[in-house]
């Protein structure tokens, strides 16, 4: 009953203390306790180890840089376990006495170094080597040109870490689904957009990913046959592996939305360039006035003409004396119209060859290689060769819109190509070949695609 009663006590006093004194408590709505949010529960659980970054980043650009290298060099020196300070001045000699004094004592300060006493000797305590533990491993992913790659790379690794020794969180997971989502949409935003240069790019981007998506698969099939896993750890699993499956479709969406760029493609005459190159030159340029420097030899001088200078004019045109001009005045002889050369582009002509040869290899009346059996497979590279290199790379390249539901439903050649009923069947393997052209080429099969006919 007292232990109630004192309980009671102890309740109603820190009721009593107003919210206001609670420095956490400014940062929250009035009614609303720090206390109640689950994630401050987590968060000052964790706050040596936030106090730890704290010490260490907390300052200036250059404070942060000089007590990382100090805690990284004492931490790199495995020959011993702990260091005197004629030790530390040797290592560090290359620093001022006030500034390693004043990291020393910052470090020691928030628990990164301990301090023994008897033997005076400082020592590198397991909280600070776990903190250079993370951050190496980021430093080491993080290249300036692969920043992105670095973030997924990071984020499995984490993941991959956290399953080898049996502690792999839901939060971990979610920061995966959550970067893969992100990309998920930078990706559809860039096809969206249309801009040729922004859909090269993150192509680029998404073969990045695609190759740590593999290394993630191998993580997730762990986890999913792992029996100690939790359900949420489950369910997010799933999500990541369906978050990576719709990545990794994105490839015919790519590869659609630069073949409608080729196709409105716009060339500048006969001479072979065209829009993108123009633009790939200019951007090649970091000042794009510096072009201009020759081409104008003095600045513009406007003229200005006030209505005295107007009527002078006028005078002067009126009372002019015009010689009549004596010349011929009929009508010129007719001459014959110049010949023109036809400005269809060369490609156009290559695609219409190729859709009539693959619709002649889709009838069967047509096609040898079909016997009472059935449709044969036929080797894709008898059918693209003999031919000339770019030849072979343009039909290869729009091989993959045969039965393109998307592309077929569209107007124009390559939607005529989608709507043949000849399937496409690519393999990873190659094939090495005796053309004077094509030296390779990936091993695949055209045959007669019977469940999709062609429109009529």
């Amino acid at each position: 009953m007292i232990d109630h009663l004192a309980g009671a006590a102890l309740a109603d006093d820190s009721l009593s203390i107003p919210l206001e004194d609670d420095p956490l408590q400014a940062h929250f709505q009035n009614g609303v306790s720090p206390d109640e949010i689950e994630q401050v529960y987590h968060l000052k659980r964790a706050q040596p180890m936030l106090s730890a970054f704290t010490a260490l980043f907390h300052g200036s650009q250059d404070g942060v840089l000089v007590r990382l290298l100090v805690l990284r060099e004492l931490a790199s020196d495995t020959g011993t376990s702990s260091f005197s300070r004629a030790d530390i001045n040797n290592k560090l000699a290359y620093l001022t006495a006030e500034s390693l004094e004043t990291v020393l004592n910052r470090l020691r300060g928030h628990g990164l170094l301990a301090w023994d006493g008897p033997g005076a000797v400082y020592r590198i305590t397991p909280l600070a080597r776990n903190v250079l533990s993370a951050l190496d491993t980021l430093i080491a992913l993080a290249k300036p040109e692969e920043e992105n790659d670095a973030e997924m790379g990071f984020l499995l690794s984490q993941v991959a870490g956290a399953q080898a020794v049996g502690g792999v969180t839901v939060e971990q997971l979610r920061h995966l689904l959550g970067r893969l989502v992100e990309l998920t949409e930078e990706f559809r935003d860039a096809i969206a957009s249309g801009s040729e240069f922004r859909l090269r790019t993150s192509q680029a981007k998404w073969h990045m990913a695609c190759d740590w998506v593999e290394k993630g698969s191998v993580i997730l099939r762990a986890i999913l046959q792992d029996p100690n896993a939790d359900s949420a750890t489950h369910r997010a699993a799933q999500a990541i592996g369906r978050a990576q499956s719709a990545l990794l479709n994105m490839q015919g969406m790519f590869s659609r939305a630069l073949n409608q760029i080729e196709r409105q493609r716009v060339h500048l005459g006969q001479s072979g360039l065209s829009t993108t190159d123009v633009k790939r030159w200019l951007l090649a340029h970091e000042d794009l006035a510096s072009l201009a420097a020759d081409a104008i030899d003095r600045p513009v001088v406007p003229l200005f003409a006030t209505p005295a200078e107007m009527i002078d004019v006028a005078e002067t045109e009126l009372l002019l004396e015009r010689v009549t001009s004596t010349g011929p005045k009929g009508l010129p002889s007719g001459q014959d119209a110049p010949l023109t050369v036809n400005d269809n582009p060369a490609m156009m002509v290559e695609l219409n060859d190729w859709i009539t040869k693959l619709a002649d290899f889709a009838n069967l009346g047509n096609f040898p290689e079909f016997s009472e059996s059935g449709p044969k497979k036929v080797a894709l590279h008898e059918s693209l060769l003999p031919a000339s290199f770019a030849v072979a790379s343009y039909r290869a390249s729009l091989l993959p819109l045969l039965g393109d539901a998307a592309e077929a439903s569209l107007q124009g050649a390559t939607a005529e190509l989608a709507r043949l009923p000849v399937k496409f069947e690519p393999t990873d393997t190659m094939i090495q070949l005796d053309d004077p052209e094509v030296a390779a080429m990936s091993i695949a099969t055209l045959s007669l695609n019977t469940e999709s006919p062609s429109d009529e």
